[in-house]
């Protein structure tokens, strides 16, 4: 699967897998970048998802995580969301640091695969930034979570007036991750499905503080 791939300097000893939302591909969040403004050489790799039609848009063909079959929660593309987990688990073992040295990012479809991603990784990863998302097939985290990343460093962060996954949806995601005794890093900003420049400052101090 192609990716676009940013190294901000020589010999980057950290990388930031970002996966990034419905209808989008890897270009849509490679202008954050230089907006981190990171002091340390950091590898950023964002795939492109591939083209699936998604029921929620009359099955138009578009890039897509997994199929979204309505609106609102409901029943999930359990096997969808597995094959990008797979994926995504493929991603970390191509990168040339170890796990504990790279961050799994996601936007909306793509934080859904983060966190589902994150959370069951055999090994520990230096941490998990879901942005504008929810946690999907959480009824069945409690018995595939994997140890190692127990205590990984969880941000999540949302828009007070998203209509696309309202913000209540997220704050249950983060009240499951709670119960299950993971730590969340809460943000929530004056904004719709996006993302601001507060949010950018957020995530640049979260980055510096896990790398």
């Amino acid at each position: 699967m192609e990716a676009v791939e940013i190294n901000t300097g020589p010999n980057p000893q950290t990388a930031v897998l970002w996966l990034h939302g419905l209808g989008a591909d890897g270009h849509d969040f490679e202008p954050i970048v230089p907006e981190l403004r990171l002091p340390k050489p950091v590898r950023f790799v964002f795939p492109h998802a591939p083209v699936r039609p998604v029921t929620i848009n009359q099955g138009m063909r578009m890039r897509a995580w997994y199929d979204i079959f309505q609106f609102g929660g409901g029943p999930e593309d359990d096997a969808g969301v597995r094959a990008s987990q797979k994926f995504l688990e493929e991603l970390i073992r191509q990168q040339p640091m170890p796990a504990e040295r790279i961050v799994l990012a996601g936007f909306s479809q793509g934080g859904a695969i983060a966190l589902q991603t994150a959370l069951r990784y055999p090994e520990r990863l230096a941490g998990v930034m879901a942005l504008s998302t929810y946690l999907p097939l959480n009824a069945s985290l409690a018995v595939e979570r994997s140890p190692a990343n127990q205590e990984l460093p969880i941000f999540m962060a949302h828009g007070h007036y998203d209509d696309i996954i309202p913000l209540r949806r997220a704050e249950q995601s983060k009240e499951v991750l709670e119960k299950l005794g993971y730590k969340v890093e809460w943000k929530a900003y004056p904004m719709p499905h996006s993302v601001c420049p507060e949010e950018i400052g957020d995530i640049a101090r979260f980055l510096l503080r896990i790398l």
